[in-house]
């Protein structure tokens, strides 16, 4: 019996380490692991209601079209660094250190009238630590599924 209890965990281990592995980002050198928010309902929960969001995650939101992108921060309770992509995942536009919003009015963090497809949420003062400037391009590993 034992015989073949090891073949089928040996065929069983890379599936396992398959399933283990999430998407992630890279960006400027650095890899983050990444949430995909690729739905309107997705979108509109974002990073909300989390008191904390470890150095190396992120949430990258993955739209279908191109066109200027404002962000807010109602109900996100740390702050983040907003990140703008256009469509070949080139850094258009960054909202550094945007703030928590719990009460209306919340500031808007636009992307400044560029472009984008792709907005990256990182903690605040990583863009910064990453010598981030405008054109960096964004690597993105995994499956974001079907984006509606």
């Amino acid at each position: 019996m034992i015989r073949f209890a090891l073949p089928v965990f040996l065929l069983m281990a890379p599936l396992g380490a398959l399933a283990a592995t999430s998407p992630t980002v890279t960006l400027h050198g650095s890899a983050f692991s990444t949430e995909f928010a690729t739905n309107d309902a997705s979108r509109e929960l974002g990073l909300m209601n989390r008191t904390n969001l470890a150095a190396d995650h992120s949430m990258l939101f993955i739209f279908t079209d191109d066109q200027p992108r404002a962000f807010w921060m109602k109900n996100t309770l740390i702050p983040l660094d907003i990140l703008y992509f256009d469509k070949a995942r080139r850094l258009v536009a960054m909202q550094l250190d945007a703030q928590p919003c719990k009460a209306d009015p919340c500031a808007i963090y636009p992307s400044g009238g560029q472009y984008a497809r792709y907005v990256l949420e990182l903690k605040a003062g990583t863009a910064g630590k990453l010598g981030l400037t405008l054109g960096d391009t964004l690597a993105i590993d995994g499956d974001p599924g079907t984006v509606r």
